[in-house]
């Protein structure tokens, strides 16, 4: 004699397990691609300023002063430019002889907002953030 079994479905305990699961996982792992996110914005900033650095230093070498002019940085664009994210609008507000000044500002009116609003950095190397003044190093 054989006895068969059949299952015919889930029961709703069993899928109210899952969802509560689901819920969890979204929960723990929603607030840390938001972090990520951001962090790749920043990280895209400051890029951008160091590639203008880099390019003010080849233009200091070739000219004897810095320039304002993003064209003869070598940027396609007029007076700044956006992040490929569309988060951070990237120029240089100052320029003489002896210095520069790039700054990096962000552009949405969101939580990143409060946190890193603008990066600068000079001809010196100097390194400046605000309104938290450790984003240049800032893991979170």
């Amino acid at each position: 004699m054989r006895i068969q079994h059949y299952m015919r479905g889930v029961t709703l305990t069993e899928l109210m397990i899952v969802v509560v699961v689901v819920g969890i996982l979204a929960a723990v792992a929603y607030p840390n691609y938001r972090d990520f996110a951001a962090r790749s914005k920043r990280n895209e900033a400051k890029a951008a300023l160091l590639q203008i650095a880099t390019n003010q230093e080849r233009f200091y070498l070739q000219n004897n002063t810095f320039t304002t002019d993003m064209m003869q940085l070598g940027f396609d664009v007029g007076a700044g430019f956006i992040t490929d994210s569309d988060s951070y609008s990237v120029s240089v507000t100052a320029a003489d002889a002896n210095n520069f000044t790039a700054v990096a500002t962000y552009q949405n009116a969101d939580n990143e907002a409060t946190k890193c609003q603008t990066f600068q950095l000079d001809a010196r190397g100097n390194r400046s953030s605000a309104p938290l003044v450790d984003c240049w190093t800032r893991t979170r």
